[in-house]
């Protein structure tokens, strides 16, 4: 197990340093930059000049390039130029909103995803079966952000009955908390909720044809045995894979997301560094959500390699 976590480890430095590179890249091909919203729509080009002096984005690319690097080297991940605050205080401080908003969005996930997929798995041809699969087809199509509008329109607007946006922390208030990320973890989770109900519709389907599981039929256990210890146990190592990659797209929804209800996370702040401009806040921000997400997989693939003892073997 070990060397599986050294191995996942060793192969995501390169794709980190890619990362960074790609975003310092991209940035500073983008026309444009920060000035423009420090100085004000009235700035005159000389005080727009002063100010990128001051920045240091008059300095050539290879000389930022080299601070940057220096930089992370000693864990520093600079300034916000448009909030003036640290980096790395800045994401830690709006993190935990968009992993509370992700996590509440996995559980739905989860629980609605298998249900669904388990369900037509064991009706298959059924009625039961096209409905869920309609459902799945249904989840896939419709865009995150059009179904968090209609959400705001029916549930805050005609019937009042949940915040059209906004954020409690849970520790602060955890009904609060409840009522302000309903709406957000529905409209996030719906779309991977039809991935996963597919995906263990298929699954299932395939081991419930398995020798194993006619011969614990045939003796005589509960269906609720077969179906659970047996069938389930043996569809979840597919089905964990799955659910690394919906923790990934859970995070980068949560862009969208968090803008659509107006939520103070990791998205939303993102999304303002990019409209105006504010390099440092977007390459440590971007760095951060990599490490994240890299950690996320390494995670899976250590569950994957634990449900499968195989895998300890061929990657070891």
């Amino acid at each position: 197990m070990g060397r599986v976590i050294f191995s996942r480890i060793a192969g995501a430095i390169p794709v980190i340093i890619l990362v960074t590179l790609i975003t310092f890249g991209l940035m500073r091909l983008i026309p444009g930059d920060v000035t423009a919203a420090l100085g004000g729509v009235n700035s005159t080009p000389a005080e727009r000049e002063a100010i990128r002096q001051n920045l240091g984005l008059d300095q050539p690319i290879h000389v930022q390039f080299v601070k940057w690097y220096a930089g992370l080297l000693r864990g520093d991940l600079g300034r916000s130029h448009l909030l003036g605050k640290d980096v790395t205080q800045t994401m830690f401080e709006r993190l935990p909103v968009t992993l509370s908003l992700s996590a509440y969005s996995l559980v739905l996930t989860i629980l609605l995803g298998l249900l669904t997929g388990m369900l037509a798995a064991l009706r298959q041809n059924s009625w039961v079966d096209q409905a869920a699969m309609m459902f799945a087809m249904i989840g896939v199509s419709m865009p995150n952000f059009w179904l968090g509008l209609m959400m705001i329109v029916l549930f805050s607007v005609h019937l009042g009955w949940l915040p059209s946006g906004g954020y409690v922390p849970f520790m602060q208030d955890p009904w609060g908390w409840f009522r302000a990320t309903t709406m957000p973890a529905i409209s996030l989770a719906l779309l991977q909720v039809g991935l996963l109900a597919r995906i263990t519709r298929s699954t299932m389907l395939e081991v419930l044809r398995q020798d194993f599981v006619r011969t614990a039929r045939a003796k005589g256990l509960p269906n609720y045995l077969v179906v659970g210890k047996h069938a389930l146990a043996n569809a979840l190592i597919p089905i964990v894979t799955v659910v690394g990659i919906i923790v990934s797209l859970l995070m980068s929804g949560a862009v969208v997301t968090e803008t659509v209800f107006s939520i103070p996370g990791v998205g939303q702040l993102l999304t303002s560094a990019i409209l105006n401009r504010d390099y440092p806040m977007i390459q440590g921000g971007l760095l951060i959500v990599t490490l994240l997400l890299v950690g996320i997989n390494i995670a899976v693939d250590v569950a994957y390699a634990w449900l499968d003892p195989r895998v300890r073997y061929e990657r070891g």
